[in-house]
């Protein structure tokens, strides 16, 4: 018997599984996984391995023909703020995933269910578990398409920093980016980044680079701005 749940979530996904056990372990955090005493579920991390290199290829295959002017190192910067985390997470929210994950009792209560690294991660498994049921890339590809590489995200978040520049200069306002810690070593070093309207913080974001991060800052700073507006 189908779990009537997972039936509205396939609907929204556009994809129906042949084996709902795959889309059931890439919904299944690790922490849920090692709970279980009888193991019923796999976790996710395996069918992320897969996710995120077919993620990898439909946007590559996509941006190399979307832009033929441009040098590899342009496009490796345009996939990496199309399939950033925060993109990826507002993909998860968008078609409802934190409500169908599996998650321990710690992660649960540690906020789990809204961890933009989580919800990454489970859409990218989502996309591998799609893969290896139906055995074909169109399915996964077009998934992809619709709520990865759609209008609106290739210009939501491609385009953040000028956004906010535009938003920001028609309030008169002027905006900062200011780094706010390094981690890792030099070769993986990652940063994070606020962005600032005098000393009010507005955004944060992380990035393997500076530019990166202050997308990704941007991109939070809108999406705040844009959800205070609907309240």
């Amino acid at each position: 018997m189908r779990n009537t749940s997972l039936e509205e979530l396939e609907g929204r996904i556009g994809y129906h599984f042949r084996d709902p056990y795959l889309l059931e372990c890439a919904l299944t955090h690790t922490s849920f996984a090692n709970e279980q005493k009888i193991h019923r579920y796999k976790d996710y991390e395996r069918l992320e391995f897969l996710g995120d290199a077919i993620l990898e290829m439909v946007s590559s295959a996509f941006l190399y023909n979307e832009y033929p002017d441009k040098r590899e190192g342009e496009l490796t910067k345009i996939r990496a703020s199309l399939v950033c985390e925060p993109s990826l997470a507002d993909c998860a929210r968008q078609i409802g995933l934190p409500d169908h994950l599996r998650l321990g009792r710690g992660e649960e209560a540690s906020g789990g269910r809204q961890k933009e690294s989580i919800l990454c991660d489970v859409v990218e498994a989502v996309i591998g578990a799609m893969y290896l049921d139906c055995g074909e890339l169109e399915p996964p590809r077009h998934f992809i398409m619709q709520y990865i590489l759609s209008d609106r995200s290739r210009v939501f978040f491609y385009d953040s920093k000028t956004m906010l520049q535009e938003w920001a200069q028609g309030r008169g306002e002027t905006l900062r980016y200011e780094i706010l810690s390094e981690k890792g070593p030099e070769h993986m070093k990652s940063y994070e980044t606020g962005v600032f309207i005098g000393d009010r913080l507005i955004g944060t974001g992380e990035g393997r680079s500076k530019k990166a991060a202050e997308q990704q800052a941007a991109f939070a700073a809108i999406r705040s701005i844009r959800n205070n507006k609907q309240a």
